[in-house]
Protein backbone atom coordinates (compact mmCIF):
# COMPACT_ATOMS: atom_id res chain seq x y z
CA UNK A 1 0.00 0.00 0.00
CA UNK A 2 1.59 3.28 -1.00
CA UNK A 3 1.58 5.94 1.85
CA UNK A 4 0.02 9.58 0.81
CA UNK A 5 1.43 12.67 2.24
CA UNK A 6 -0.87 15.77 3.38
CA UNK A 7 1.36 18.33 5.00
CA UNK A 8 2.08 22.13 4.60
CA UNK A 9 4.86 23.06 2.78
CA UNK A 10 7.74 23.07 5.24
CA UNK A 11 8.66 26.83 4.84
CA UNK A 12 11.03 26.92 8.12
CA UNK A 13 14.39 27.37 6.67
CA UNK A 14 12.93 30.49 4.19
CA UNK A 15 13.74 33.85 5.01
CA UNK A 16 10.86 36.33 5.61
CA UNK A 17 10.61 39.04 3.04
CA UNK A 18 8.01 41.76 1.12
CA UNK A 19 5.07 40.44 -0.44
CA UNK A 20 1.95 41.41 -2.22
CA UNK A 21 -0.66 39.74 -4.43
CA UNK A 22 -3.48 41.17 -6.51
CA UNK A 23 -6.64 39.18 -7.75
CA UNK A 24 -9.45 40.34 -9.44
CA UNK A 25 -12.96 38.95 -10.41
CA UNK A 26 -16.45 40.18 -11.91
CA UNK A 27 -19.72 39.15 -11.16
CA UNK A 28 -22.36 39.95 -13.99
CA UNK A 29 -25.55 41.13 -12.53
CA UNK A 30 -29.01 41.90 -13.98
CA UNK A 31 -29.00 45.53 -15.20
CA UNK A 32 -31.91 46.18 -13.17
CA UNK A 33 -29.82 45.18 -10.07
CA UNK A 34 -26.99 47.66 -10.97
CA UNK A 35 -29.47 50.24 -11.15
CA UNK A 36 -30.61 49.31 -7.76
CA UNK A 37 -27.05 49.09 -6.32
CA UNK A 38 -25.98 52.90 -8.04
CA UNK A 39 -29.26 54.22 -6.35
CA UNK A 40 -28.73 53.32 -2.96
CA UNK A 41 -31.91 50.99 -2.96
CA UNK A 42 -30.93 46.92 -2.20
CA UNK A 43 -32.66 46.24 0.91
CA UNK A 44 -29.95 44.77 2.78
CA UNK A 45 -27.78 47.60 2.25
CA UNK A 46 -24.69 49.08 0.23
CA UNK A 47 -23.36 45.56 -1.22
CA UNK A 48 -20.31 47.01 -2.88
CA UNK A 49 -19.12 48.26 1.07
CA UNK A 50 -20.31 45.59 2.79
CA UNK A 51 -18.39 43.48 -0.02
CA UNK A 52 -15.17 45.12 0.68
CA UNK A 53 -15.33 44.88 4.22
CA UNK A 54 -16.55 40.70 3.91
CA UNK A 55 -13.07 40.36 1.43
CA UNK A 56 -10.86 41.67 4.22
CA UNK A 57 -12.10 39.48 7.04
CA UNK A 58 -11.85 36.38 4.30
CA UNK A 59 -8.31 37.18 3.73
CA UNK A 60 -7.76 37.56 7.40
CA UNK A 61 -9.01 34.01 7.91
CA UNK A 62 -7.95 32.60 4.91
CA UNK A 63 -5.23 29.51 6.25
CA UNK A 64 -8.78 28.53 8.36
CA UNK A 65 -10.84 27.91 5.19
CA UNK A 66 -8.10 26.45 3.29
CA UNK A 67 -6.32 23.45 4.56
CA UNK A 68 -2.92 23.21 3.93
CA UNK A 69 -2.69 27.14 3.66
CA UNK A 70 0.05 28.73 6.05
CA UNK A 71 -1.35 31.62 8.50
CA UNK A 72 0.51 34.31 7.38
CA UNK A 73 0.31 37.84 9.46
CA UNK A 74 -1.10 40.40 7.43
CA UNK A 75 0.19 43.88 6.90
CA UNK A 76 -2.68 45.28 4.69
CA UNK A 77 -5.66 44.30 2.34
CA UNK A 78 -7.55 46.62 0.39
CA UNK A 79 -10.83 45.21 -1.08
CA UNK A 80 -11.84 47.45 -3.77
CA UNK A 81 -15.16 47.14 -5.82
CA UNK A 82 -16.93 49.21 -9.32
CA UNK A 83 -19.31 48.86 -11.41
CA UNK A 84 -18.29 47.82 -14.73
CA UNK A 85 -21.09 49.11 -18.07
CA UNK A 86 -24.29 48.28 -17.17
CA UNK A 87 -24.00 44.63 -15.83
CA UNK A 88 -21.00 43.76 -13.97
CA UNK A 89 -19.06 44.95 -10.59
CA UNK A 90 -15.09 44.20 -10.64
CA UNK A 91 -13.45 43.26 -7.02
CA UNK A 92 -10.24 44.04 -6.61
CA UNK A 93 -8.12 42.69 -3.66
CA UNK A 94 -4.58 43.77 -2.66
CA UNK A 95 -2.65 41.67 0.14
CA UNK A 96 0.82 42.93 1.28
CA UNK A 97 2.91 40.75 3.72
CA UNK A 98 6.93 40.30 5.23
CA UNK A 99 6.44 36.40 5.58
CA UNK A 100 7.96 33.36 4.57
CA UNK A 101 5.15 32.74 1.72
CA UNK A 102 3.38 34.59 -0.58
CA UNK A 103 -0.31 35.82 -0.58
CA UNK A 104 -1.83 35.04 -3.29
CA UNK A 105 -4.16 32.66 -1.89
CA UNK A 106 -5.44 35.45 0.56
CA UNK A 107 -6.25 37.59 -2.69
CA UNK A 108 -7.93 35.53 -4.35
CA UNK A 109 -10.04 34.83 -1.20
CA UNK A 110 -10.54 38.12 -0.27
CA UNK A 111 -12.00 38.39 -4.22
CA UNK A 112 -13.86 35.54 -4.05
CA UNK A 113 -15.46 36.35 -0.72
CA UNK A 114 -16.65 39.52 -1.64
CA UNK A 115 -18.21 38.68 -4.89
CA UNK A 116 -20.32 36.25 -3.01
CA UNK A 117 -21.49 38.91 -0.86
CA UNK A 118 -22.43 40.77 -3.59
CA UNK A 119 -24.21 37.81 -5.00
CA UNK A 120 -25.72 37.76 -1.87
CA UNK A 121 -26.74 40.66 -0.73
CA UNK A 122 -29.19 41.07 -4.35
CA UNK A 123 -30.06 37.55 -5.09
CA UNK A 124 -33.32 38.64 -4.02
CA UNK A 125 -33.19 40.53 -7.50
CA UNK A 126 -31.45 37.99 -9.44
CA UNK A 127 -33.93 35.15 -9.24
CA UNK A 128 -36.52 34.57 -11.85
CA UNK A 129 -40.00 33.28 -11.21
CA UNK A 130 -38.56 29.52 -10.75
CA UNK A 131 -36.16 31.08 -8.10
CA UNK A 132 -32.98 30.26 -10.34
CA UNK A 133 -30.02 32.50 -11.28
CA UNK A 134 -30.13 32.35 -14.90
CA UNK A 135 -27.42 35.48 -15.88
CA UNK A 136 -25.71 35.85 -12.36
CA UNK A 137 -22.26 34.85 -12.97
CA UNK A 138 -19.02 34.79 -11.23
CA UNK A 139 -16.24 35.41 -13.88
CA UNK A 140 -12.65 36.01 -14.89
CA UNK A 141 -11.26 35.41 -10.90
CA UNK A 142 -7.18 35.36 -11.27
CA UNK A 143 -4.24 36.75 -9.58
CA UNK A 144 -3.07 39.75 -11.41
CA UNK A 145 -0.06 40.38 -9.23
CA UNK A 146 2.26 39.25 -7.42
CA UNK A 147 5.48 40.86 -5.70
CA UNK A 148 7.84 38.92 -3.92
CA UNK A 149 10.99 40.62 -2.39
Amino acid sequence: MVEKKVSMVDITGKPSVYREAEAKGVIKLKPETINLIKNGEVEKGDPLEIAKIAGVLAAKNTSQIIPLCHPIPLTHVDVKTRILGEDKVEVSSTVKTEAKTGVEMEALTATLTALLTVWDMVKQYEKDERGQYPSTEILSVRVVSKIKG
